[in-house]
């Protein structure tokens, strides 16, 4: 008889990729217990090293998707200079292992669930009581209770196992009016693909293919501009299989996708058109990436009007602002250009009423399977807005924990708390402003600007030319000083993390990406932004003399919020030391509540 296991918990999200592991991280740091259900052995999903696919946002200046995903690069730059991906997976292990809050099961696969039916508030019909994963490397059946659920699968598993309602497919032209070239609604996605890495070497390498893979000639690539020297080539049009059934056809569509992904690499190689006798097969991704499957159904679905329109929602709770970027279901071979590129507003705001079921009762999801149309899918699906996206359902369960409410309750009553926990840690909302205390806004602030304390943390994206915050000579005190003792909530502080990368080394897709594809003898190894502040101290005058609140030595957070709840009389910002090694550092913000 095989193990079986019990575990109690007030969140458990099913998925972790990076959705998934926004959300527990969040939820976990907000107090709650949470119980993050992975199969895969390593956490990131298409960013894995096992599939190896690009987080890409927000396009723009100063657009950069902060939050945990911005701790996660930042720290990724410091810890893994030449970009492996082997090392990349101990970061985002690491980011889940340090939670004490959250119980991690990789290899374990949610295969099924136990609902109840009934009148649950806000005319919901079902409730989830728990799940149940499958974990192969200990083979034990693990059930898992929680009072909140979040599925972050990307392909919405919860949806056939608890009657979650979902969506398949793509809408018409008709049924939204938008921009799309589908006359009659269909079953279609896009596809999958399995990618590949190369490493130029120092000599030839021989490359022989199996006998099953494909033959491939210049005729097949026309329109792929394929180029292994270039930093953007990352074969991401190696696709197939939206014609099928993203889920049932897998294991069919990646038997396909293998022969594709070596006969490229045999054209690559033996060819003679691309220089490429002295490049080795760094990878081969055999689980393919996936694009598309089932979209949940919310309490709203966002389209591609509200993202082109640039609506304005006031329960907006993250961001996107990649194109509308619609692959054609036939992938690989499909002629002609293989996508749509239709550039949205930067950047456009996205719902928090997407993020939950419309008819069960304690059901968030975060990432490619949020209420929306496909054509919105199209641009929100990239990893940076699903980390976003993940951060505010893993806050959002925290404060519906502690009012005892569904997720529905939390648009109703405390948006604008979810909204303010977001903001304070370190997540951009579009239209919305931090919350500065009267007396900080009152307070002359020493050796500083009024600029540290407006609440914005970013210069406006729209405008190159805007300065945030200011610029502070090292060593030199930043004050708040205090005719009489004050009762101080809590500080916040943001530094120049450099959001568009300009202090990196290489070429702009270098700098841009957290990680890369091809690994070239020149691919520079990369290191923290120079802007970014390397050593602080953060000071409080109390009747019992000067306290340090906290010190840093190595700072990788581009954001601090300090819970300090005591009287004092003053504060003290020092900024020691960059990583730049300049006299001068970037301070975006400090105040306090």
């Amino acid at each position: 008889m095989l193990n079986r296991s019990t575990i109690h918990t007030e969140l458990c999200v099913v998925g972790g990729g990076l959705a998934g592991l926004c959300a527990a991280i969040a939820a976990a740091r907000e107090g709650l217990h949470v119980v993050l259900m992975q199969e895969r052995p390593v956490l990131g999903g298409n960013a894995s090293s096992e599939i190896r696919m690009w987080i890409c946002g927000a396009h723009g200046v100063n657009n950069r998707e902060t939050g945990i995903i911005e701790e996660i690069a930042l720290e990724n730059c410091s810890r893994n200079p030449t970009k492996n991906y082997y090392i990349w997976d101990t970061v985002l292990y690491d980011f889940a292992r340090r939670e004490k809050n959250l119980t991690l099961l990789l290899n374990c696969t949610c295969m099924d669930a136990q609902t109840e039916d009934g009148a649950f508030p806000y005319e919901r019909e079902r409730k989830i009581l728990s799940v149940t994963g499958y974990q192969m490397t200990t083979q034990t059946f693990v059930e898992v209770y929680a009072d909140y659920f979040a599925d972050c699968s990307g392909d919405s598993i919860l949806a056939p196992l608890t009657g979650a309602a979902f969506r398949h497919g793509r809408e018409s032209k008709d049924d939204y009016g938008e921009p799309t070239h589908v006359i009659q609604k269909d079953s279609m996605t896009m596809g999958m693909s399995c990618l590949l890495q190369g490493r130029e070497t120092t000599q030839p390498v021989a490359f022989t293919p199996p006998s099953w893979s494909l033959h491939l000639t210049s005729k097949d690539f026309k329109d792929r501009h394929l180029d292994i020297y270039s930093s953007w080539e990352n074969y991401w049009y190696l696709e197939l299989g939206g014609n099928c059934d993203t889920i049932r056809d897998t294991e069919d569509i990646s038997r396909e996708l293998l022969p594709l992904a070596l006969g490229t690499w045999d054209y690559i190689k033996n060819s003679g058109e691309y220089r490429a006798d002295n490049w080795d097969l760094e990878f081969l991704g055999f689980l393919p990436g996936k694009r598309e499957s089932r979209r949940m159904i919310g309490e709203y679905t966002i389209t591609a009007n509200d993202i082109l329109h640039n609506v304005s929602f006031e329960d907006t709770v993250a961001y996107g602002g990649w194109p509308l970027d619609d692959h054609f279901p036939a992938g690989f071979y499909h002629k002609g250009v293989p996508n749509t590129n239709i550039l949205p507003p930067l950047p456009y705001q996205i719902p928090y009423r997407c993020l939950y079921s419309a008819n069960v009762s304690n059901l968030f999801f975060a990432g490619r399977n949020i209420s929306m149309t496909h054509m919105a899918m199209s641009s929100v699906r990239v990893m940076a807005t699903c980390s976003l996206l993940g951060q505010a359902v893993g806050t959002a369960a925290a404060i519906a924990h502690k009012y005892g409410l569904q997720p529905h309750g939390v648009y109703l009553s405390h948006m604008e708390e979810l909204q303010d926990r977001l903001l304070a840690a370190d997540c951009y909302l579009p239209g919305k402003a931090r919350k500065i205390s009267p007396l900080c806004i009152q307070t002359p602030l020493e050796n500083g600007h009024n600029a540290l304390k407006d609440g914005r943390d970013r210069p406006i994206s729209h405008d190159p030319h805007d300065v945030c915050g200011h610029i502070i000579p090292n060593r030199i005190p930043l004050v708040y000083r205090f005719e009489n003792p004050q009762k101080i909530s809590s500080v916040h502080v943001v530094f120049d993390s450099d959001l568009n990368r300009n202090t990196l080394p290489g070429d702009a897709c270098e700098r841009e990406h957290t990680m890369r594809c091809n690994i070239r003898l020149d691919s520079p190894q990369t290191f923290v932004p120079l802007t970014l502040c390397k050593s602080f101290v953060l000071e409080a005058e109390t009747s019992e003399g000067i306290i340090e609140i906290f010190r840093c030595e190595k700072n990788l957070k581009r954001a601090h919020h300090f819970i300090l709840e005591r009287e004092v009389t003053a504060l003290r910002l020092i900024s020691l030391e960059n990583w730049g090694n300049t006299s001068e550092t970037r301070i975006f913000s400090f105040d306090f509540l």
